[in-house]
């Protein structure tokens, strides 16, 4: 059975497939992709512009406590190139991406049965909008830390033109996470509970508040365990460091994508057919 799951040839399929249904329902995946930007405030005063706060509103906490409150006096050597501030948000920005991601694509599925039970509706389009609609924030997020460095620095980074590089590897880490969550929850609905759990404490397990150096020997296989680490760390390389200070990271980043991306897409499409009577 687990043979079955994990064949090279089936997973290739089964991601093929799946990228090729997204793809040709394009226009539809646009459509709700729009509506779940829109919808998160419908009613409200300010509406969609609620987008742009909140990630506003919290970078602009972070930068305040980092840069204000603590005053952290670490940055300008070549170890560390920028202040403790550039370091927690180049790691803190892809880890709330994954974060909100991975919390929505939980309810992607159970939260719009109706449309489940249209035989016609590719449901894989669900996830994929969840997964989709954290670019947004993520956008702005990664604007407030342009405008911090350029303040606080006067230029740029050339890595920061690598930066499509990276958000084009990071989906199909969220892809095939969210297919896989998305799949599970309707028929483990305590899934949802776990991953807020895990979520909750994922930001002091990963490598954005201190540095792999702080870490007790003891402890840092932990850090080098978690394939989260990897993302923020080519983050880290291309928002910081302005160099490729973790080179081992980059091909986890890339090659891993294909690997859970194809791992969701096989495990969606085997629970998909049971999706209408669990639900």
């Amino acid at each position: 059975m687990i043979l079955g799951i994990i064949n090279p040839r089936r997973l290739w399929e089964v991601s093929v497939f799946t990228s090729v249904r997204l793809i040709t329902h394009r226009r539809l995946l646009a459509d709700q992709l729009r509506r779940e930007l829109l919808e998160q405030h419908a009613g409200h005063m300010l509406g969609g512009g609620w987008l742009i706060v909140h990630p506003l509103f919290l970078m602009a906490i972070y930068v305040f406590v980092f840069a204000v409150v603590f005053k952290t006096r670490m940055g300008g050597t070549r170890e560390m190139p920028l202040d403790y501030t550039a370091y927690i948000l180049s790691g803190l920005i892809p880890w709330l991406t994954i974060q909100q991601a991975l919390s929505k694509s939980c309810t992607a599925l159970t939260q719009h049965a109706s449309l489940i039970k249209q035989v016609v509706f590719p449901i894989e389009i669900l996830p994929a909008r969840a997964v989709l609609s954290t670019l947004l924030p993520f956008g702005i997020m990664v604007s407030v830390l342009i405008c911090y460095v350029l303040i606080t620095q006067g230029s740029l980074p050339l890595s920061y033109l690598l930066l499509p590089v990276l958000v084009a590897a990071l989906v199909p880490w969220l892809l095939g996470i969210g297919l896989l969550l998305s799949g599970v929850t309707v028929f483990v609905r305590d899934i949802r509970e776990v991953v807020t759990m895990f979520l909750t404490a994922g930001v002091f397990m990963l490598p954005i508040m201190y540095l792999p150096a702080w870490v007790p020997g003891i402890f840092k296989p932990l850090i080098y365990a978690n394939p989260f680490s990897y993302i923020v760390w080519c983050f880290q390389d291309v928002l910081y460091f302005g160099r490729f200070e973790h080179p081992w990271a980059w091909p986890v980043l890339i090659l891993g994508g294909f690997i859970v991306y194809a791992l969701g897409s096989r495990g969606f499409q085997a629970v998909r057919p049971y999706f209408g009577d669990a639900l």
